[in-house]
């Protein structure tokens, strides 16, 4: 039994490690399982979720509802990931909104250096954010906080392993050759598990099960459009999927 449970615990601590700023309880990597991580990416979304769900709840009980604490909550599920996902936005957006070739778009996808198209895409992306929040009842939205960090790290994984990765990606090479089919039919019963829950958990607020529904719909088209224009899947599309899944789902919550 503790021979079945290594492979998942150890991959789901080199997830953690990876993909959360909270310090990892147990400190373990095995090259052989990086394509186990990407399976592991929605229960560190739960994590994000959870957090994100309970900072809301207590916002609400306490009444604590103002533009600070709609400030607090749009920065908390990019401070819990360490700005992990918003580093593959802002690239994201230099490389895609550059309008040039293909090699100049993957060269640009690799630059270091912040350009000013990524500016202003984070600029957007935070003032929608926190207009979206402000406009909020935090007293209900805590539902879909929960789920929507997992719906959409299941549909970003499942681009993972579906994609063809690009090239110069983290995803190619050893990666690619471990990459299962078992993987990515994990990820969707997770995603299905997900949706289950949506329809059991939110019946009763249609606006959080729109909101998680439309999270997921977003991440995978916007890894699907992504990957087309920059020539494969990477780390950078997956961020930038997440990223825009996420605030996707606070402008539902803020509408509806």
């Amino acid at each position: 039994m503790k021979a079945k449970l290594k492979k998942p615990l150890t991959a789901l601590m080199m997830a953690w490690g990876t993909y959360l700023a909270i310090p990892c309880p147990y400190k373990v990597w095995d090259d052989a399982l990086r394509p186990w991580q990407i399976v592991c990416l929605p229960p560190v979304g739960l994590i994000v979720g959870g957090l994100w769900a309970l900072c809301a709840a207590l916002f609400a009980h306490f009444r604590f509802t103002g533009f600070l604490a709609a400030a607090i909550l749009t920065a908390l599920p990019f401070l819990v990931t360490g700005f992990f996902h918003l580093d593959g936005f802002l690239d994201c957006c230099d490389a895609i909104l550059s309008r040039r070739d293909l090699q100049t778009r993957q060269k640009i996808l690799k630059d270091s250096r912040v350009g000013a198209f990524a500016v202003v895409c984070a600029i957007l992306l935070f003032l929608f954010s926190f207009a979206a929040l402000a406009d909020c009842d935090f007293s209900y939205i805590w539902r879909a906080l929960l789920l929507v960090p997992v719906v959409t790290r299941c549909m970003a994984g499942v681009a993972v392993e579906s994609f063809a990765p690009m090239k110069t990606s983290q995803y190619s090479g050893t990666f690619a050759a471990g990459k299962t089919k078992r993987q990515r039919n994990i990820l969707l019963g997770m995603y299905l598990a997900v949706m289950l829950a949506v329809f059991v958990f939110l019946f009763s607020r249609p606006s959080c099960a729109l909101a998680v529904a439309w999270a997921g719909l977003v991440t995978i088209l916007a890894c699907r459009l992504a990957q087309k224009h920059l020539g494969g899947m990477s780390g950078d599309v997956a961020g930038l999927s997440i990223t825009l899944g996420e605030a996707s789902a606070l402008l539902i919550l803020a509408v509806f």
